[in-house]
């Protein structure tokens, strides 16, 4: 007998009365809560709604009202929104707001969370996309005449670029970052690259947290018995003062931004990697390390919040 999986719940809330923007969190963690929800208080004299799957009540300030749903109809008090703000629409929260945000004739704005790989979500019809640079920008709407967007730089990159001047010493062996848990990668590519780097140059390996299933963890202890030291410790990657190694993890530029030694290595990999590697100026084991990332003039979040008002200034 086929057991169909519960529907997803949502929660609803707001600041005020009439907000005019609406942000969706996919998932109530700290990076999509720092990705959405925070720049978009930033803007000044905004009125904010989340739609979230989950409860998102920690991250809010006091005095947040929260909604019932009666349905999967847009709520009559969401009427003056003019942005939905989201990851995209391909997730449960941010396909519902897709569709209030085409009820409310509000404009679908996308910002960039991470590294783009050929693999990404497409961009919703007649999106406004935040992009971390512009090479990022002609990626992403590839092909697109429907999608315009602003270059907001990447919070993630500016934060660890501020943690440059703090940075100690780096010393000692290389840290592979691991991934066998990305659907972009063959398994069998991103093990064969990892273990051939661990066994040539005694880097350790440091385990993705997704890399949890039963074969990861088989192919972890394989590993510890050939020799391979591998780095459950639960350092946060800020805090490993030692050069950084991966095929193609947000880690390796996150690092160079922060001034560490980073590098990219791949054993026969797709052509999308090098393609990849091109792209974010990220450069191979056995050369020079990766260049830190140009920091934006206008810190990201601050950048983002000015887009998010001069579109709303647009739909007024």
């Amino acid at each position: 007998m086929l057991v169909r999986p519960p529907a997803p719940s949502f929660t609803l809330f707001s600041s005020g009365a009439l907000p005019t923007i609406l942000v969706v969190v996919d998932a109530p963690t700290p990076s999509q809560i720092a990705a959405y929800l925070e720049p978009a208080l930033k803007v000044e004299g905004a009125s904010v709604a989340v739609l979230a799957q989950g409860d998102v009540s920690s991250f809010l300030p006091a005095g947040w009202t929260e909604h019932v749903l009666a349905d999967e109809s847009p709520p009559a008090f969401l009427r003056g929104v003019g942005v939905v703000f989201a990851s995209g629409h391909f997730l449960p929260a941010s396909s519902l707001a897709h569709t209030w945000a085409q009820a409310l004739a509000a404009r679908f704005v996308v910002a960039q969370h991470g590294l783009l790989t050929p693999f990404q979500p497409p961009l919703p019809p007649n999106a406004h996309a935040l992009a971390f640079t512009e090479e990022d920008a002609v990626f992403w709407r590839t092909g697109r005449s429907d999608v315009t967007y602003d270059v907001v730089g990447s919070q993630m990159l500016w934060n660890a670029s501020k943690r440059r001047a703090a940075q100690t010493e780096v010393s000692g062996q290389p840290v592979f970052l691991g991934q066998l848990h990305g659907a972009e990668l063959a398994r069998r590519t991103a093990a064969r690259t990892a273990q051939r780097f661990c066994m040539s140059t005694g880097a350790s390996y440091r385990p993705h947290p997704a890399e949890i299933d039963k074969l990861s963890r088989f192919q972890h202890e394989r590993w510890r018995r050939a020799g391979i030291v591998v780095d459950d410790s639960k350092v946060p990657l800020r805090d490993l003062n030692r050069p950084v190694v991966s095929i193609f993890s947000t880690g390796v530029l996150e690092a160079a931004a922060s001034g560490r030694p980073a590098w990219v290595t791949g054993a026969n990999v797709p052509d999308w990697i090098h393609e990849f590697w091109a792209r974010y100026s990220l450069r191979e084991w056995g050369g020079e390390p990766t260049p830190a990332p140009v920091v934006p003039p206008v810190e990201p979040a601050k950048a983002i919040a000015a887009s998010l008002a001069r579109i709303l200034e647009g739909t007024a």
